[in-house]
């Protein structure tokens, strides 16, 4: 049971989970709560908001990866392409982009080299098999990184329901104990 809890929080991206507060009355008189609303709710809503700064981080993640992940594509379907015509003496006509929105008209010889971009302006010269192992190592890996990205934003979903709730409890408490306070006096 350790294990599997200890699997748990790793799994999601580092995500503390929130604690459904069961018993309101237990939870508020624990010592560090001290039966002081002001201070578990100013908690509760830090948790909160740390919650919403990880979503936000998690959101950026999930965006990078969607506009990646058709660009890994079909740079993997144009290096299969240059391979099944790489025996041919025939050039392949194509259309490249040369920035937002221009193309330019192209006939690429048969060849058994590739240069891929790499980013952070660095381009490297592979073979077709070499170019195409590593970027279906790398679709494949995007892919993978985007459906646990997915399931940690879902987590992340339950942990600011929980913590809502919980936010919600605690105010109705302190509101109950009010009256409770308020009919007693009177």
């Amino acid at each position: 049971m350790a294990d599997e809890t200890k699997e748990v929080k790793l799994s999601h991206a580092g995500v503390p989970e929130a604690l459904f507060v069961e018993d309101v009355d237990a939870f508020m008189k624990q010592s560090e709560n001290n039966e002081n609303v002001d201070s578990v709710l100013r908690k509760l809503d830090e948790q909160h908001s740390k919650y919403k700064f990880l979503e936000l981080n998690l959101l950026q993640k999930r965006k990078r990866l969607k506009s990646q992940i058709p660009d890994m594509k079909s740079s993997l379907d144009i290096v299969r392409q240059m391979k099944s015509k790489q025996d041919s003496s025939d050039p392949i006509d194509t259309h490249f982009l040369l920035s937002d929105q221009v193309y330019a008209k192209a006939k690429v010889p048969p060849t058994d080299r590739v240069c891929l971009w790499l980013g952070a302006n660095v381009m490297l010269e592979y073979t077709l098999d070499d170019a195409e192992s590593l970027l279906s190592r790398n679709h494949e890996r995007a892919t993978q990184n985007l459906s646990q990205l997915e399931d940690d934003l879902d987590f992340l979903r339950d942990q600011f329901t929980t913590t809502e709730v919980n936010m919600a409890r605690v105010y109705n408490w302190d509101v109950k104990r009010r009256q409770m306070s308020k009919s007693l006096n009177n």
